[in-house]
C-alpha cells in the first residue's frame, strides 16, 4: 500500500466525523445531545470535537443536562473547560473549581479519580489545601481531643471542611455543594486506593499555594495560547495600530498546496458557523473554492476570535456572546479590506478573497481597527485644546445628537453610536467604513462649531442647574442681541421669548391654519449676520463650514415650536433657548 492510499484511507473516518460535527452544531442543543448519544460511536464523535466547540455545545445544552456528554469527553477536553472557567486573571476562583470538579465527578467518578491523579494532581491538591484541614491522630490520642467537625475513614487521618470561603463571597447553598462534593470525592478516593488517599491528603497539607498557583497559571496560559487565548498583555496586541501601507512588512499568509491532507482536521467550526451576515469578509469566503485554504482561514479566524476574547477579558459561554465577538472580528476585517483597496474604490467579493488569501486575518483586522483609533486620537487631541473644555463645560454641552457619537469615540476602545437603529444596543462596534465616515462627519461638525464659538470671545458663568447645550447657548445669545438685551448668557423671560417668537416663526394664514409655522429667510439671514459680526468670518465661510448644521438648528426650532400657539408657550417645555421658569 503506497503512501497516498494510506492517507486516503486514514482520512475517511476523519471526513465522516467532520460531517457529523457540522450536522450536530447545526441542530438545536437538545437534538444535538440526542444525536450524539444515539450514534453508534458517541465517544469518537465527542473526542473529535475541538475543545472550544465542545465547551460551547455543553453550555448551550446546559451543564446539568450535559453530564452524559462530559462523561464521554477526553481528559484534554475536561482540562480546557477548567482552564477557561476557573481563572479570574491570574487567580483561581475556588467557587468555580468546586462547580466544575463536581460536574466532572458526577459525570464519571472513577475516571475522574484516575484523571486527576495522572493529569491534575497538584491542581486538586491546591484545591484541597484551600478547603480541608487534615490531622493525623497519634496512636494514643483520643479523637475527641481533635475538636469538633472532624471525620475519618480509617481512624488515622481526620478531616474537617474549612470555613467557606477563604477568598470568595458565597451563599450557604454553595457551601453545601462544596461539602457534598468533597465528601463524595474523598470517600471515592479512599475506596480507589487507601495509600494514594493518604499521600494526597499529606501532600495537600504541605503545598506552597503561591508557587503552585503561579506555575499552574503559567501552564494554563501555554495551553490556551495554542488556541489564540494569549495572556492579556500579549492578546492586547490585536489592537496595536497598523497602517494599511505597512501591512506588507508584517508577513503574508502561507497557503498550503492542494495535496496537503488537512481538510478534515478538527478545526473549531462554532465560530465559523456564525459567519452568516453579509459583509465583505463573509462574501469573500463564499468565493474561495479550495477547501484547504478555506479550512486554514477558518482556523485562523477562530484563533483571532479567541485573541479578541482574551484581550477584552470576557468570559464567553454561549452562542449569543460568541456571536458578538464574531461580528466584531468580521466588522474590522471588512473595514480593513476596504482600506487596503485605497480611498474611493469599490471592492468586490473576488478582490476581498484575494486579499484574505494574501494577508493574515489579524493584520487585516488591525488595519481596520486603526481607522477607528485614528478617529479616537483626533477626538482626544481636539478635546484637549477645545473651547468647550477650556470653559469647563461637560460633554452634555454637545446635546444628545452629538454627545452619543463623541462619547463613543472617547471611550478606551472606540464604539459606534448606533442609538438602537440596527441593534438593541445604544453602542456597537464599527462594522464598515461608512460607520467611520458617519462618526467622522459628526466629529468634524462638532470641531467646526467649537471653533466658531472660540472666535466669539464670549465670557459666561454656568447658569445654575440649567442644562446648557450648544443649541440653547448660541440661540439664547442671538435672541438677546436681537431683542437689544445685554449680550451675556442669561435666560430670557417668557414674555421676552414670546416677543422674539413673533419674528422667529411665520404664522400661517387663516386659510392655512393647519400648516406648521416656519422660520423666515430674513430671520436666518439675521442670525448669519450676527454670527459673522461676532466671529469676524464672512457669511460664505460660515455657510461652508457649518451650513447644514445651522440649517438643522432652524429645523429643530420649527419642529419644537412650529405647531405651538404663542399663548401656549410654556418655559418648562422650551429647551432650545434658555428661558426663566415661571
Amino acid at each position: 500500500m503506497n503512501k497516498d492510499t494510506q492517507i486516503k484511507k486514514s482520512m475517511k473516518p476523519a471526513q465522516k466525523l467532520s460531517m457529523q460535527r457540522k450536522e450536530i452544531l447545526s441542530l438545536p442543543p437538545d437534538r444535538a445531545l440526542d444525536y450524539i448519544l444515539d450514534a453508534p460511536n458517541p465517544s469518537a464523535i465527542v473526542h473529535s470535537f475541538p475543545e472550544e466547540d465542545l465547551y460551547f455545545l455543553v453550555n448551550d445544552i446546559g451543564l446539568e443536562d450535559s453530564l452524559p456528554l462530559l462523561s464521554l469527553a477526553s481528559g484534554k477536553q475536561w482540562e480546557y473547560m477548567l482552564d477557561v472557567e476557573v481563572w479570574e486573571k491570574d487567580r483561581i476562583k475556588i467557587g468555580s473549581v468546586t462547580k466544575w470538579l463536581d460536574l466532572l465527578f458526577q459525570a464519571a467518578p472513577d475516571r475522574f479519580i484516575q484523571w486527576f491523579l495522572n493529569k491534575k494532581l497538584e491542581f486538586v491538591e491546591f484545591y484541597l489545601f484551600k478547603n480541608i484541614q487534615v490531622i493525623i491522630r497519634e496512636h494514643d490520642q483520643d479523637p475527641s481531643d481533635l475538636g469538633e467537625d472532624f471525620f475519618t475513614l480509617d481512624d488515622t487521618f481526620y478531616i474537617r471542611f474549612a470555613d467557606y470561603p477563604f477568598e470568595e463571597e458565597s451563599e450557604g447553598e454553595s457551601q453545601k455543594i462544596r461539602d457534598n462534593f468533597l465528601e463524595n470525592f474523598i470517600r471515592r478516593l479512599a475506596a480507589y486506593d487507601l495509600i494514594t488517599y493518604h499521600n494526597v491528603l499529606l501532600e495537600s497539607s504541605s503545598v506552597i499555594p503561591g508557587e503552585l498557583e503561579e506555575e499552574d497559571y503559567r501552564l494554563r496560559n501555554v495551553r490556551l495560547a495554542e488556541k489564540g487565548f494569549l495572556p492579556f498583555d500579549e492578546a492586547i496586541s490585536i489592537y496595536q495600530p497598523l497602517r494599511h501601507q505597512d501591512i506588507d512588512g508584517h508577513g503574508k499568509r502561507y497557503v498550503p498546496v492542494a495535496s496537503e491532507p488537512n481538510e478534515y482536521l478538527p478545526v473549531p467550526v462554532y465560530t465559523a458557523g456564525m459567519l452568516q451576515e453579509h459583509n465583505l469578509f463573509t462574501d469573500a469566503l463564499q468565493t474561495i473554492g479550495a477547501e484547504g485554504v478555506l479550512l486554514q482561514i477558518q482556523a485562523e479566524f477562530a484563533g483571532l476570535a479567541n485573541q479578541i476574547i482574551a484581550a477584552d477579558q470576557k468570559n464567553i459561554r454561549n452562542r449569543d456572546e460568541l456571536r458578538n465577538v464574531v461580528k466584531k472580528a468580521c466588522g474590522y476585517i471588512s473595514i480593513g479590506l476596504e482600506r487596503l483597496t485605497g480611498a474611493n474604490k469599490t471592492l468586490n467579493a473576488n478582490q476581498s478573497a484575494a486579499l484574505i488569501q494574501k494577508y493574515i486575518l489579524s493584520h487585516i483586522f488591525k488595519v481596520g481597527y486603526t481607522l477607528t483609533v485614528e478617529l479616537k486620537w483626533k477626538a482626544e487631541k481636539w478635546r484637549s485644546k477645545s473651547w468647550f473644555a477650556k470653559n469647563g463645560l461637560p460633554l452634555s454641552f454637545w446635546d444628545e445628537e452629538w454627545i452619543g457619537m463623541l462619547g463613543g469615540l472617547l471611550v478606551k476602545k472606540p464604539l459606534f453610536y448606533d442609538n438602537y437603529k440596527t441593534t438593541p444596543y445604544l453602542y456597537r462596534e464599527f462594522s464598515s467604513v461608512k460607520d467611520i465616515k458617519d462618526a467622522e462627519k459628526v466629529l468634524n461638525e462638532i470641531i467646526a462649531f467649537d471653533d466658531l464659538l472660540s472666535l466669539m470671545a464670549i465670557k459666561f458663568e454656568a447658569a445654575g442647574k440649567t442644562t446648557i447645550t450648544y443649541k440653547n447657548f448660541i440661540l439664547t445669545l442671538w435672541a438677546r442681541h436681537y431683542l437689544g438685551l445685554s449680550e451675556e448668557l442669561a435666560p430670557l423671560t417668557l414674555d421676552e421669548f414670546k416677543t422674539f417668537s413673533d419674528d422667529l416663526l411665520i404664522r400661517p394664514e387663516k386659510s392655512q391654519k393647519d400648516m406648521q409655522q416656519k422660520t423666515s429667510k430674513s430671520i436666518k439671514e439675521s442670525f448669519l449676520k450676527w454670527v459673522s459680526e461676532k466671529t469676524g468670518l464672512n457669511p460664505y465661510e460660515i455657510t461652508q463650514r457649518l451650513g447644514q448644521t445651522l440649517e438643522n438648528l432652524f429645523n429643530a426650532i420649527e419642529s419644537e415650536y412650529g405647531s405651538v400657539a404663542k399663548k401656549d408657550l410654556d418655559s418648562k417645555y422650551i429647551h432650545l433657548f434658555l428661558v426663566k421658569r415661571n
